[in-house]
């Protein structure tokens, strides 16, 4: 049995995004931007969706469940894993973030911030205490090399 969450992070990921294009495109005001930040925020995207991918091949190349709530069965710390602990949420929060500046929503900002919040507070630990429980002195290694987030 694996750690235990509550709600997945991809679907909550999902209905944000249709929550905040429904009420921000049709209710709140748009904050025009430099085009050059809408550009940037293309970017973004692209990254966004490298970062997703990256970290879901690795999963199926070690025939592993990227699911939360699943059990693994070893430590993933090659390809991407071995620059970010955590490819596949910051995907899904650089896409929100992205996706504000390129369609200038608000939502879409707000909702990549209370996603960062949840995903740092209420998901990783979890996870990371199952790991720790599961793999020992080999996960606190692991979390010594390779930091939860990119740079931080």
């Amino acid at each position: 049995m694996g750690p235990n969450i509550n709600y997945n992070p991809l679907y909550i990921s999902v209905y944000l995004l249709i929550f905040s294009y429904l009420i921000g495109e049709f209710i709140f005001p748009k904050y025009n931007l430099i085009y050059l930040i809408n550009l940037i925020g293309i970017l973004g995207l692209l990254l966004s969706l490298i970062f997703f991918f990256s970290g879901f091949n690795i999963f199926s190349l070690y025939k592993e469940n990227p699911r939360p709530k699943t059990d693994t069965k070893r430590l993933i710390k090659t390809g991407i894993f071995a620059y970010t602990r955590n490819p596949i949420y910051i995907s899904f929060i650089l896409f929100h973030f992205s996706m504000f500046l390129v369609f200038e929503n608000v939502l879409y900002f707000l909702s990549s911030a209370g996603l960062f919040y949840w995903i740092s507070n209420s998901i990783i630990p979890v996870e990371e205490k199952h790991l720790k429980s599961k793999f020992g002195d080999e996960f606190e290694r692991y979390c010594r090399a390779v930091k939860r987030w990119l740079f931080f």
